[in-house]
């Protein structure tokens, strides 16, 4: 599929717009369809097992279901719309980065020699954000929204320019704000929840995806169907996550994924997504059961070297945006102390 570059005013303009509807697109939130291929475009085939195509009918979301989530099960709390823990050791957003807004430590958060470690989060900036604060102690976020669908966030980022602009002005912001004149990104992950893994795939593909460290997809990784019958995957679309997760696995960068149990109408789940990068890797998920954040009950898991899957049931809208709650111990467990993030404060 071919994509237009948009400039970084005109990027930075949408996500003002997004930003300003975000709360109502959280709760109208679904996955949101993958982005198809050019008709001439032959890719690999890989054919869901009828057990996962069968359990995936039987958590079909239909219309007449209500998304309220349940109080006893939920705290009260809907997930689309968390209470705010507010910036804790970070400064509010500011817009200084050339796409979206970050937030970085008060003071502190940056080595002598002027090296820190950054979030990209893609989709929900400020939901992340909530999370985020909770347990981050250093890292800088960078937070973008640029549409509903996948296809905004790929033809976002399908010049290679973009993403290294916006790692500049990231770098730029924080040699600003510490008086560093050496400011540099130490180490980088790109996270993303729902649509915003259509920015990560083209990322991944450029040079500079070489430079991430970490992937995070929260409930965010789908695909097309080469035969929605059958339950063909466009494996073509997906080969760059794959990649990565085979590397996370030796232990050389660090991948999260999480799954619900929703199935969209056309597209892969990210259930069978899950599924196939597991298989890719030769691997099985085992059963688990566990009352996790927001309400999200997980019932099984994946793990190898540094590559994690945790699959949840749920198939409403609440259920989607409970994922987002999964960042705060992401970044508590893994990312940090795996970067050994220099510490920031008030």
């Amino acid at each position: 599929m071919r994509f237009f570059s948009l400039s970084s005013k005109s990027l930075y303009r949408i996500g003002a717009l997004v930003s300003l509807v975000g709360a109502s697109l959280l709760v109208g939130s679904v996955p949101a369809a993958a982005e198809d291929e050019a008709k001439d475009n032959k890719p690999a085939v890989h054919v869901a097992p009828k057990a996962e195509r069968a359990g995936a009918e039987a958590a079909k979301v239909t219309e007449k279901k209500s998304s309220a989530p349940s109080k006893k099960r939920r705290g009260g709390i809907h997930p689309c719309m968390t209470p705010d823990p507010g910036f804790g050791i970070y400064d509010r957003w500011s817009n200084e980065p050339s796409v979206g807004q970050m937030i970085a430590p008060h003071k502190g958060g940056i080595t002598k020699s002027g090296a820190f470690d950054l979030v990209v989060h893609f989709h929900g900036h400020e939901p992340i954000r909530k999370e985020f604060v909770k347990s981050a102690k250093g890292a800088v976020l960078v937070g973008i929204d640029l549409g509903i669908g996948s296809g905004a966030y790929a033809q976002g980022f399908a010049a290679p320019n973009t993403f290294t602009n916006l790692i500049a002005s990231v770098e730029a912001a924080m040699a600003k704000k510490t008086g560093k004149k050496k400011a540099h990104v130490r180490k980088l992950a790109l996270s993303a929840w729902s649509a915003g893994y259509g920015a990560i795939e083209q990322i991944l593909r450029q040079p500079a995806g070489k430079r991430v460290d970490a992937v995070v997809l929260l409930d965010s990784l789908h695909t097309g169907y080469v035969d929605e019958r059958s339950k063909a995957l466009k494996t073509n679309q997906i080969d760059v996550f794959v990649d990565f997760a085979r590397r996370a696995a030796k232990k050389q960068k660090f991948m999260f994924m999480s799954h619900s149990s929703i199935v969209p109408p056309g597209y892969a789940s990210t259930t069978e997504v899950a599924s196939y990068v597991i298989g890719a890797l030769k691997g099985k998920p085992r059963k688990a059961k566990r009352a996790d954040v927001l309400g999200l009950d997980l019932i099984r898991r994946y793990d190898r070297g540094h590559f994690h899957v945790r699959g949840y049931t749920g198939d409403d809208k609440p259920d989607h945006c409970a994922h987002i709650g999964l960042m705060a111990d992401i970044v508590r467990v893994h990312l940090e102390p795996r970067w050994k993030t220099p510490r920031g404060k008030k």
